[in-house]
C-alpha cells in the first residue's frame, strides 16, 4: 500500500516536533513544509518549505497537520476542507466557538476527517486511567482535579491561559469521565500585564454529577501536571509530567486511634505506583490520526469535541468577568465525551 502524503504548516515551538514524527511515522511520508517565516528550527531536513497553505495543498498532500497560531486555524482549516486534505488541526480548535463551529461544518460538508491536537489525552498516564476507570476499579466517581501550573511559555503571543492550557483539562476531564461538562464557575488574575488572564481557578460539574476543580496558571516557578480522580474506592493520582499513576486505595483495616480515625473520614489503604509503558504522547497521537485517515477504528478528538472544549472555555472566561457560575446547554457540551 502506498504511504499517506503528509505536509505540515507552521514551523514553532510545536511544529518542530511534529515534523519529528511525521518524519518517521510508518506508512507516512512527511513531504513538504510550510511556514511563512522560514524553517528556523531547520527541521525541513531537504523537504521543499513553502509560504502558505494553497502551496502546501498543491504539493499534492493526502493530510495536513495544523501547527500555527490559534488566530490562524479557521483560515487554513477553510482552505484544507475546500481542497478535500484531511487534517489535524492543534489545540484549542479555534479562539472562539463561532469559528469552531465554522471549522467542523466545512469538514463535515467536505466529507474529510479533522482531529484536534488535545496531546494530553494520549499521556500514558491518562490512557491507563481511563482504562482503569472503564473496568469499573474506582467505583462511583465523585471529583476530578487538575492542577496544571509553571512559568510563562514565550511562545503564546495570541491566547491566555484558558484557551492555551485549561484546555486540555476540560478537554481530559470530560474524555476520562465520560460526560460533558454542565456548569462551570471560576476566577481570574492578570498580572503579567498582557490583555489576557495568566491565571485561572475554576469549579465545574460534569453530566453525572462530578464534581471539578482546575487550577491553571503561567505564574508559578515550579512545572506541574497533575490529575486527581477520587471516587468510592480511593483516588488515582496521574502525574503526567512523568508519565505515572499511581492508586490510593480506600483502607479496610480499622484505625484504632478515635482521633484520627474521625479526622480523616476514610481510613488509608494502600497505594500501588503502576508499570506502564510509555511511548511519546505525540507519536500516539498521530498514529491514531494516521489510522483515521486509513478508515481504521481510531481513538481521535474529534472536530465536535474540540468545539466542545472551546464552548467550556468561553464559559470559563465569562464566568470569570462576571463573577457568576455559567450553565453550558447539553447540546455544546454533549459531543466531549
Amino acid at each position: 500500500m502506498a504511504k499517506l502524503r503528509a505536509g505540515l504548516i507552521g514551523l514553532g515551538m510545536m511544529g518542530r516536533h511534529h515534523a519529528r514524527v511525521l518524519g518517521s511515522l510508518e506508512g507516512v511520508d512527511l513531504v513538504a513544509v510550510a511556514d511563512p517565516n522560514g524553517d528556523k528550527h531547520g527541521v525541513a531536513d531537504g523537504l521543499p518549505v513553502y509560504e502558505n497553505i494553497e502551496q502546501l495543498i498543491a504539493a499534492g498532500i493526502d493530510y495536513c497537520m495544523v501547527a500555527v497560531p490559534t488566530q490562524y486555524h479557521a483560515e487554513i482549516a477553510a482552505a484544507l476542507a475546500a481542497a478535500g486534505v484531511h487534517a489535524m488541526i492543534e489545540k484549542p480548535l479555534a479562539g472562539s466557538s463561532a469559528e469552531a463551529i465554522q471549522i467542523a461544518k466545512a469538514f463535515e460538508a467536505a466529507g474529510v476527517i479533522g482531529a484536534v491536537g488535545h496531546i494530553e489525552r494520549y499521556n500514558p498516564a491518562l490512557q491507563a486511567l481511563r482504562a482503569r476507570l472503564e473496568n469499573g476499579e474506582l467505583g462511583d466517581i465523585y471529583q476530578i482535579a487538575t492542577r496544571r501550573q509553571g512559568p510563562f511559555p514565550s511562545r503564546i503571543a495570541d491566547v491566555g491561559v484558558v484557551l492555551d492550557l485549561a484546555t486540555h483539562d476540560i478537554d481530559l476531564s470530560a474524555w476520562v469521565c465520560q460526560s460533558p461538562f454542565v456548569a462551570v464557575s471560576a476566577q481570574s488574575a492578570h498580572k503579567s500585564g498582557r490583555q489576557f488572564e495568566d491565571l485561572i481557578a475554576v469549579t465545574g460539574r460534569l453530566a453525572d454529577g462530578t464534581v471539578t476543580s482546575h487550577l491553571v496558571n503561567w505564574l508559578s516557578p515550579m512545572k506541574e501536571r497533575l490529575t486527581v480522580v477520587t471516587g468510592e474506592k480511593g483516588a488515582f493520582i496521574a502525574d503526567t509530567l512523568l508519565a505515572d499513576l499511581s492508586f490510593h486505595a480506600n483502607g479496610t483495616v480499622a484505625t484504632a486511634w478515635d482521633d484520627v480515625a474521625h479526622f480523616r473520614g476514610v481510613s488509608e489503604g494502600d497505594m500501588i505506583r503502576y508499570a506502564i509503558s510509555k511511548p511519546e504522547p505525540l507519536r500516539t497521537e498521530h498514529e491514531a490520526f494516521r489510522d483515521a485517515v486509513l478508515g481504521k477504528e481510531a481513538d481521535i478528538v474529534t472536530l465536535h469535541q474540540g468545539l466542545s472544549t472551546v464552548t467550556v472555555a468561553e464559559a470559563v472566561i465569562q464566568s470569570a468577568a462576571e463573577d457568576r457560575t455559567i450553565k453550558i446547554a447539553s447540546d455544546a457540551g454533549a459531543a466531549q465525551s
